[in-house]
């Protein structure tokens, strides 16, 4: 219940991504200022990590998904009636903030794993969760053009409604683990933060990859309208199956974590990202270069949150929501920085632009590794 409940969730922040350009269109804006509903996106998730999640070691953990729920709803139904980008825009950032609840559920299942299946079990739910960002570009680009962009943000409103519903009726009750005020919970996080060096390196180089990573969709609807493709957005959401091997890759590797250690996780996964973008600078007006680039940058994205982010939950056990809260906002303030990056690359200089933007996230997450080892 939780992977699927994972999937259904996170695809919210992703619905957008094939659909750019019809809502650039729709509302007549430039490329720059549709671009910003990912960026804004990305931001509310990193907010919602920040100052929400933190709250599953203190309040009960199905009344927060509850509340985020029913928010969730409100944002999505604010998208798809906005009658301005200014709307729009807002709409995208109370989605990001409370489509945080996967980062809920992971800590519940870290918690309460046997030691030896922490990775696997972890692996599982992040498995339903990639499954719902490959099956969320494929619905929203095929709907998009059946139906319109804004009917794609109505169906995702319907699904979350069914969800709190499910939600209600079977997630338990889990014991808080942290006694105090809101307050003193997030001074403990930068406490945290502070005491173990390396959740700062796991979480650091993990949101590099993690904005090169995004630097890709947020600028492959823009490319597959150009020559030679001149493809619409089903296109563009069709390509996210090919992720489809990053989502198999996360469910079976979490048991080879310990055997061969994160820094071989992570460098693997980096030397994954670079040669996608390899393949995107010198055969990006070729479907099989741009469909193996996918697959390659998919798998490496997973070698290097998977390992990172149940290492950085075994750090300190006793406060897993926190600790979890410190990866992934510092996580998704890396994937803000890719989108923003990518976007931004895009308007100066075009599919290379996104490709040099790329290229130097992926870069910076393996320098992490390279300096702290060195210091």
């Amino acid at each position: 219940m939780l992977a699927v409940m994972a999937g259904v969730s996170v695809a919210n922040i992703y619905y957008c991504q094939p659909l750019l350009n019809m809502i650039r269109q729709d509302m007549a804006v430039s490329e720059f200022y549709v671009n910003l509903m990912p960026v804004l996106t990305q931001v509310g998730y990193a907010l919602g990590l920040l100052f929400i999640v933190p709250l599953g070691d203190m309040i009960n953990r199905r009344r927060i998904v509850l509340v985020n729920f029913s928010l969730l709803i409100f944002g999505l139904m604010a998208i798809y009636a906005a009658p301005n980008v200014h709307l729009l825009l807002v709409g995208s950032f109370v989605t990001g903030v409370c489509s945080v609840t996967p980062q809920i559920f992971m800590p519940m299942v870290s918690l309460f794993s046997k030691p030896e299946e922490k990775e696997l079990k972890t692996g599982m739910v992040l498995s339903g969760l990639l499954t719902g960002i490959l099956a969320s570009r494929v619905c929203s680009g095929l709907v998009g053009e059946w139906l319109g962009w804004r009917a794609m943000f109505l169906i995702a409103a319907a699904m979350m409604l069914v969800s709190t519903m499910v939600v209600y009726k079977a997630l338990p009750n889990v014991p808080v683990t942290y006694r105090g005020t809101f307050f003193s919970m997030l001074k403990s996080i930068g406490e945290l933060f502070v005491k173990f060096p390396k959740a700062r390196v796991y979480s650091i180089r993990s949101g590099f990859a993690f904005g090169s990573f995004l630097a890709l969709w947020a600028c492959l609807a823009f490319r597959m309208k150009q020559a030679p493709f001149y493809q619409d957005s089903k296109t563009v959401g069709l390509l996210g199956l090919c992720g489809i091997a990053g989502a198999l890759t996360a469910s079976r590797i979490g048991k080879y974590i310990a055997r061969y250690g994160v820094e071989r996780f992570s460098n693997g996964g980096v030397a994954l990202m670079i040669s996608a973008w390899a393949m995107f600078y010198f055969g990006g007006s070729s479907y099989v270069a741009i469909i193996a680039g996918i697959i390659a940058i998919d798998i490496g994205m997973q070698f290097i949150q998977l390992g990172n982010q149940s290492s950085v939950m075994r750090l300190y056990p006793e406060a897993t929501s926190r600790m979890n809260t410190i990866f992934m906002t510092t996580y998704f303030v890396g994937g803000s920085l890719g989108t923003f990056l990518a976007g931004s690359f895009w308007t100066l200089w075009g599919w290379n632009g996104t490709v040099l933007a790329g290229v130097s996230l992926a870069l910076a997450s393996f320098m992490t590794t390279l300096i702290t080892k060195k210091s």
